[in-house]
């Protein structure tokens, strides 16, 4: 018995500890709530904080990293007066500069900053409170210096009936034409990022495309919203040797990351729902490399394959910017894996057809609490072979709890009779003492992989349920459904033989309290998950244990079918 209480509160103390530590992490971050700076100027003028300083870096091969050529870093004086291009769609809203022709600012029309909010959720911005930004260039025979481009307008709408729009910035270097194309789509957060050149010289020119993704250290503004396990916040790769590979600050900013050459793949930055990343042409062999800029910022880049451009002849690089959420549909159309940048942890395989039922289930519903509710219901059916092992094992233990303890107080001088008294009794009763654990055991992989899918959906942002639920990413703000999980959980104890162990009763009475303290700022889709899976179990719970109380051969050494 006590060894069987012993591998039940083992798990539980670990998830309470990790529940805890993650806590704190979380709520000792300060949320980020952009200012009236973080939008650019729309008169033209350019505030001073969104002045880029840090220039564009290649580093060589099989070097960490290194400037192609000084120059690339912007000149105050250059960059002090310059008209920003603002360009709107319907799924995003973006300020791009001229000098270099960077998006300095994306902010998506379809995500607000808060439930009711007319403020759009800003993605990238460059201002006192974060910089983070998505720069690319050109290298002309090895000068990768910024370019100040002329566009054809300053402000660009995707108007009613169109499908897309294309922003053109174009200049001349040095007898080379070149034309900056940024091409939207309707509901498409990808941006695609052309360079087109024209050789008017007579002398051959080299070419290379350069994306970059540039972010300071400033906190997750996504984070902190819900107590839970820390959601990653860091630059990732992928390559066809290496599908998903994180890179944290810390290793960028200590210049550890080894560069990389490879055909196709991809680079990102990765936050808490929101994702933005380049993803150049996968036929192509591209180096990938980490650095710092200037201005101490992470920068996660690749860089395309040199191209030879004959006089009088013509060239195209490009690159795909996505700027968005991570909603697996859209990122598996820009790349492939990026759409792993929805990062379930350890326990991908066992979290991502969870998800595909989810959203199977909520394109009949309509409605993601709904959705879970009825995703936790098939769960349970699915594994209720395996519950129903543990419910038989802990009801045979609660009915036959009385002689067990009149064992202990028989013997109770003599631990090793005492034992051997035990065994027998398991044996004449067909009893397993790790029957009710090992199922639970078995299932626990599911229920924490049900938890990182729920936690890393940024389809439950905002997404209401019933009545005071209206965002299922947040806490529930009368605490209702954490209540309601605890007293679920206490019931089920009342179902559970009661531990010999004076100690173990008392901590096993206490855990309904501790975990609706947890539970409390749990997001609530989370907490939905929990309420309904106690109130199966205890359902299911109940049925088995008064079948086993009712079944006179219980106690007589015989098992129960």
């Amino acid at each position: 018995m006590d060894v069987k209480r012993l591998i039940l509160l083992i798990p539980l103390a670990i998830l309470a500890y990790l529940l805890v530590v993650q806590w704190s992490q979380d709520y000792s971050q300060p949320i980020d709530t952009p200012s009236s700076t973080e939008v650019v100027q729309r008169n033209g003028s350019t505030p001073a904080e969104t002045q880029d300083d840090g220039g564009l870096s290649v580093p060589s091969s099989g070097t960490q990293q290194g400037d192609i050529d000084n120059s690339m870093a912007a000149d105050a004086s250059e960059t002090d007066s310059r008209d920003f291009i603002a360009v709107t769609t319907d799924v995003l809203d973006v300020r791009i500069d001229p000098y270099g022709g960077d998006i300095l600012y994306a902010a998506l029309p379809q995500h607000k900053l808060r439930l009711n909010s007319e403020r759009n959720y800003v993605l990238l911005s460059d201002n006192e409170t974060r910089s983070y930004v998505a720069r690319s260039g050109i290298q002309l025979n090895d000068q990768a210096s910024r370019i100040a481009y002329t566009p054809d307008n300053t402000e660009y709408l995707l108007r009613d009936g169109d499908d897309a729009l294309t922003v053109n910035l174009s200049a001349n270097v040095n007898g080379i034409d070149v034309t900056k194309r940024l091409t939207f789509e309707r509901g498409s957060y990808a941006v695609e990022v052309s360079y087109y050149l024209a050789n008017n010289t007579e002398e051959p020119v080299s070419a290379r495309f350069i994306g970059q993704l540039a972010r300071d250290n400033s906190a997750d503004p996504s984070s902190g919203v819900a107590i839970g396990m820390n959601s990653y916040l860091g630059a990732a790769y992928s390559t066809p040797e290496e599908r998903y590979q994180k890179v944290d600050f810390e290793t960028i900013q200590s210049g550890e990351f080894s560069n990389r050459e490879a055909e196709g793949g991809w680079v990102a930055i990765i936050q808490h729902y929101f994702v933005s990343a380049w993803a150049p042409p996968q036929n192509q062999q591209n180096l990938y490399y980490a650095s710092t800029d200037s201005r101490n910022r992470n920068v996660a880049a690749f860089a395309g394959p040199i191209q030879q451009v004959s006089p009088s002849s013509e060239a195209t690089l490009g690159a795909t910017l996505y700027m968005g959420p991570k909603v697996q549909d859209h990122l598996e159309q820009v790349a492939p894996n990026l759409e792993l940048t929805v990062d379930y942890g350890w326990l991908w395989f066992i979290a991502n057809p969870l998800f595909w039922l989810l959203d199977k289930i909520h394109d009949v519903v309509g409605n993601w609490g709904w959705s879970i509710v009825l995703l936790t219901v098939l769960v349970k059916l699915v594994l209720f072979p395996l519950s129903a092992k543990a419910y038989k094992s802990m009801a045979r233990m609660r009915k036959l709890g009385p002689e067990m303890q009149r064992l202990k107080e028989q013997y109770g001088d003599d631990r090793q009779k005492m034992s051997q008294e035990m065994m027998k009794f398991y044996q004449k009763e067909k009893i397993n003492p790790l029957g009710g654990c090992l199922p639970i055991l078995v299932q626990m992989p599911v229920f924490i992989a049900l938890y990182w899918m729920l936690l890393e959906s940024v389809e439950l942002r905002h997404a209401p349920f019933m009545f005071w639920i209206q965002d299922l990413s947040v806490k529930d703000p009368f605490f209702i459904l954490p209540i309601l999980m605890g007293a679920s959980m206490f019931v089920q104890q009342l179902l559970n033989p009661t531990p010999p162990d004076p100690m173990q009763a008392k901590i096993m009475k206490m855990l309904p309290i501790i975990f609706t303290f947890f539970f409390l700022w749990f997001p609530a889709g989370l907490v939905i998950y929990w309420v309904v899976n106690n109130i199966i179990s205890v359902a299911q719970q109940y049925f088995i244990t008064r079948q086993i109380e009712n079944d006179p051969s219980v106690g007589k050494g015989k098992r129960t079918k």
